[in-house]
């Protein structure tokens, strides 16, 4: 495979990434994009908003290619978990549509250098020279990390699951179907550990 190609194979994965964390914070309320659905407040918006400034920095800011618009999450006096969620000035369209700003920002950037170009990331280290492939490759593990994130968020909202509104990487059981698939898997969870099986926390 030549560089081209290879290049043309990690844009596209990091773009399905980008796609699938996009679509499933679309189509619910905005109480829903924002609440906090684990103890540590892991929230949709919030993963969409940190994915900003994930792609920004490592496919935009490291090969000296900032992106236009200041982001204050960078700021060193900020609250170090201030780009995992929307504040009330915020809204949802203005995080997905900058998100889609970076999204474009990287795109460039990556259309224009090759995979070798050479990069900065300070606070790496020893490990602070990067190439475009390497960032690359980071930012791809990233970003489906949280969309994995988001999947199993949007399914506890209301049920939605896939990879896409129209491609689905599970199977067509009905409710019906789903209980029972997972009462199973209970059944068998409890087998296997009937000491460690206590009472079960409710999943909605």
């Amino acid at each position: 495979m030549n560089e081209t190609a290879a290049k043309d194979v990690l844009h596209r994965y990091l773009r399905e990434a980008s796609g699938a964390v996009l679509w499933k914070a679309d189509g619910i309320s905005e109480y829903d994009a924002r609440r906090p659905l684990t103890p540590t407040g892991t929230n949709l918006l919030g993963l969409v908003k940190h994915l900003s400034i994930v792609e920004a920095y490592y496919l935009g800011t490291s090969f000296e290619r900032p992106f236009a618009e200041h982001l204050p999450w960078w700021d060193d006096d900020q609250d170090p978990q201030s780009d995992a969620w929307a504040t009330e000035d915020e809204t949802r369209g203005q995080i997905v549509d900058l998100y889609r700003r970076v999204n474009a920002h990287a795109d460039a950037t990556i259309e224009a250098l090759d995979l070798d170009a050479p990069g900065l990331v300070p606070w790496w280290g020893d490990s602070r020279h990067v190439t475009l492939h390497q960032m690359l490759v980071h930012v791809i593990a990233e970003s489906n990390r949280h969309a994995g994130h988001v999947d199993i968020l949007r399914e506890q909202v209301d049920g939605t699951t896939g990879m896409s509104a129209d491609s689905s990487n599970l199977p067509d059981y009905d409710a019906t179907r789903w209980a029972a698939y997972r009462e199973r898997l209970e059944q068998v969870a409890q087998a296997a550990d009937p000491v460690g099986a206590g009472p079960q926390s409710p999943i909605s």
